[in-house]
């Protein structure tokens, strides 16, 4: 547990505030490209407690201004765009337009540069992006994301799917080379042991399910600070997920889903996810005001959650349940989540970093920043003894398969 003065300093991220300052330091997503269109020549944004607007200039080039707009207004704000109004007074934050989304920079001095992840250096035609809405901090929404342990009960189904079936659905793949369901690895093994290692990005998450007759399912996962994670979906595909603050109590979930060696189906993933979502503010179906459509007798045969097979809205339930700003004075902390423990260390090293002016303290703020690939995110299965080789090795194997640049 923490104290309260301590929760609120990593969770609160208006102008000034200490977690706020160190997200201002990085590019966040503002919007999809999806978004911006002939008939929407300006799209409202509310980011880090800001209320904004995108606009394309004269001249092609984005910027984000500063927008009239009501204390009380709703988290996402859909006007009409006559009735947008821009501040003449406020800040102008650059944009640049990357994969889908479009990324804005509201801190002090240069932009650090992108780094050189695989979801940025695909081409269009193997990245797909999306978002959705979910009424919580943004902390609480990435902590899930880096506890390895919760997708053996929160995402548990309790009957496997063909995988043959599986494109665009995340824990329906084969484990790794085998015939084994993922669904029943996860479900089957739920106890792993937790590797946690720092890295110039962030962190380096990995989980051990060791399995009969001396073998272990391998799963890489990675924070990427300040607030994505990048994680393995199946043997094709990676998602980086970027948890970004509306305001405190309110965020987006931005996804890259990074396709290696087939180009990306994008118009099925659409499809997929808007059977989930409304527009235009991509709000889940499914919510705290129906229940998440929670069905006790789906519960009883076919998942944990009785929410259905979009594990999104399970761990959107979970994230939700906490309350809007979760409280950490009452948590208790085990050896599972140590990755959450280790974030939270980081966060703070960074908020002291910000606050002592020493920016190059700051993780991927040099230009060595341009210069970090990957990151390894992958399943693999192998003998005991020799994991971390064999990771490395289902690594490259998928990297040899691309058809773009996607070397280590």
């Amino acid at each position: 547990m923490i104290s309260q003065k301590l929760n609120d300093q990593i969770t609160r991220i208006g102008p000034g505030t200490s977690a706020g300052e160190v997200l201002r330091r990085y590019w966040q997503p503002a919007a999809l490209t999806d978004e911006l269109t002939e008939a929407r020549p300006m799209v409202p944004v509310n980011l880090l407690g800001e209320r904004l607007v995108l606009v394309r200039q004269s001249n092609g080039e984005f910027v984000l201004l500063t927008r009239e707009a009501c204390p009380d207004e709703p988290p996402a704000y859909y006007p009409e765009p006559d009735a947008i109004e821009v501040a003449q007074n406020g800040p102008r934050y650059p944009v640049v337009e990357m994969k889908g989304m479009y990324f804005a920079y509201m801190g002090p001095g240069s932009a650090p540069a992108f780094p050189k992840f695989d979801c940025f250096r695909a081409p269009d035609s193997h990245v797909f992006a999306f978002k959705g809405i979910w009424e919580c901090n943004w902390l609480q929404a990435l902590e899930v994301g880096i506890d390895p342990s919760h997708a053996s009960f929160l995402h548990r189904f309790l009957q496997d799917e063909d995988p043959e079936d599986s494109y665009g659905k995340q824990f329906r793949d084969k484990a790794a080379h085998t015939n084994m369901p993922m669904t029943q690895v996860l479900r089957e093994y739920p106890r792993p042991d937790i590797e946690v290692e720092e890295t110039n990005f962030g962190l380096k998450i990995t989980a051990l399910r060791h399995l009969e007759n001396d073998f272990t399912h391998v799963r890489v996962t990675n924070q990427i600070f300040p607030e994505a994670i990048c994680i393995p979906m199946s043997r094709e595909m990676t998602i980086t997920q970027w948890h970004v603050p509306i305001d405190d109590e309110n965020c987006y979930w931005y996804t890259l889903f990074t396709s290696f060696a087939k180009p990306v189906d994008k118009q099925l993933m659409r499809e997929q996810r808007l059977k989930e979502h409304r527009l235009p503010d991509y709000a889940p179906l499914k919510n705290r005001s129906n229940d998440y459509r929670f069905d006790p007798e789906e519960q009883k045969t076919l998942t944990y959650t009785g929410m259905g097979l979009d594990i999104n809205v399970h761990d959107q339930w979970a994230v939700e349940s906490m309350g809007q700003i979760q409280d950490r004075t009452r948590e208790h902390l085990g050896r599972g989540d140590a990755a959450i423990v280790r974030y939270r260390l980081m966060l703070r090293k960074a908020i002291k970093a910000v606050e002592g002016n020493r920016e190059d303290a700051l993780l991927m703020r040099d230009e060595a920043a341009a210069t970090i690939v990957g990151p390894l995110s992958n399943d693999a299965i192998t003998s005991t003894g020799d994991w971390k080789e064999a990771s490395w090795e289902a690594d490259k194997q998928r990297r040899a398969e691309c058809p773009w640049d996607a070397t280590v």
